[in-house]
């Protein structure tokens, strides 16, 4: 018997078409012997839908003919089988999953709201828990923890915006002990959005005035000298951890921006190549590094990733001064665009494999999970007296 996954993607998050993006790479890459997908697109108000059209990506040029040919649907929990339920006055279940598949990016979806959901739900499902994309979405969280186990980061400084807001002056004073130039950005949004460059004070108002667009939380950090970016991708658990090949990533700017990765050369605003996603980006794989470097990354990816709480796949960004070799650890990225298949693939490990080994991960953690304790058959509520407050029993 087929294993039915249920497939997330979309959101309400800035990040909305590029989960769209890597979810039909996904759905179209699944061993379709072994596996039922079943895709959950879940509008940018907040409505779920399911429906086989939608693992083409053209079913998303008119959203008004998609909602016309999908089912609106909820997913929850009925007497121990996950399933997705038709709303609407006549309500029938329309599948029955086995497993869910959450691949969305972004500041409302990949930060743990998904993932919390399914928890409550009780639904297995693939990827970092909720502690992990929290952790994961969080720029200021992430450097945090990273300083905690001596790993190499930028010199930084973070603020919300109601306090540059409210004391202007004193954010940029703080902010004074780092050397321009800098880059801005909102801690919790992936993908480059709302990230700028700064080079003076001037351009430092303006950035932080974009950054505060979306989100209350911002970063500033100082930018590496003679930038290289390398990226690493881990496959695992907090038992074991696979490192994929590294890749050399080069931008028309001093950071990766959302033009370079999704744009390419296509017209100002559009995706250059839907089925590609963040393939656009000019890369090196295998980058051209010594094994020591290689060697220091892998190691730290590692190191990263169980710090984190991290699981399923995910990658992990770095920053090299070229000349120095001076080596900083930038982000990790709990759901990876393409969910970073093309660093497996020169690993010869197809994405195909790659997805066998998610689901895999994913079953063996929820086989784990059932044998903790998480509630107790025992109310002690019936002990409980009344609404003066008075408890007759016994907590340990």
């Amino acid at each position: 018997m087929k294993i039915k996954v249920g497939v997330i993607f979309g959101g309400p998050t800035t990040e909305h078409e590029i989960s769209i993006i890597t979810a039909v790479q996904a759905m179209n890459h699944f061993d379709e012997e072994k596996y039922d997908i079943v895709p959950i697109y879940i509008t940018k108000d907040r409505q779920w839908y399911s429906s086989n059209l939608l693992k083409d990506i053209s079913t998303y040029k008119d959203l008004k003919l998609l909602k016309k040919y999908s089912k609106k649907v909820t997913l929850y929990n009925n007497k121990g089988s996950y399933v997705l339920q038709s709303r609407g006055l006549i309500k029938q279940i329309i599948d029955e999953l086995d497993i869910v598949f959450p691949i969305v990016h972004g500041y409302n979806m990949e930060d743990g709201n998904i993932q919390g959901y399914l928890d409550v739900v009780g639904v297995p499902y693939v990827g970092s828990d909720i502690y992990g994309c929290v952790v994961g979405q969080d720029k200021v969280f992430m450097k945090q923890i990273f300083e905690s186990i001596q790993l190499p980061i930028t010199k930084y400084k973070w603020f919300y915006d109601h306090e540059y807001q409210n004391n202007k002056e004193e954010v940029l004073n703080n902010l004074k002990v780092l050397k321009f130039p800098v880059i801005v950005k909102p801690a919790r949004l992936g993908s480059s959005i709302g990230i700028g460059k700064a080079e003076n004070t001037n351009e430092l108002e303006e950035k932080i005035e974009t950054a505060i667009n979306y989100d209350e939380k911002i970063v500033v950090e100082e930018i590496v000298d003679n930038l290289v970016e390398l990226n690493c991708s881990v496959l695992g658990s907090n038992e074991t951890q696979e490192t994929s090949v590294i890749e050399e990533v080069s931008g028309k700017d001093d950071f990766l921006s959302f033009e370079d990765k999704y744009i390419g050369n296509g017209k100002k605003g559009k995706i250059a190549n839907k089925t590609k996603g963040i393939l656009n980006t000019d890369r090196i794989i295998p980058a051209k590094i010594d094994n020591n470097l290689k060697k220091q990354i892998e190691d730290m990816s590692k190191k990263a990733f169980k710090a984190l709480g991290a699981a399923g796949v995910v990658r992990i960004d770095y920053l090299m001064n070229k000349e120095t070799k001076e080596l900083y650890i930038n982000e990790l990225n709990t759901v990876p665009g393409s969910l970073s298949f093309y660093l497996w693939d020169k690993k010869d490990i197809s994405y195909t494999e790659l997805l066998d080994n998610l689901i895999t991960l994913a079953i063996k953690r929820a086989r784990k999970k059932d044998k903790k304790t998480y509630s107790f058959s025992s109310n002690v509520l019936e002990s409980y007296n009344g609404t003066k407050g008075k408890f007759k029993g016994k907590l340990k």
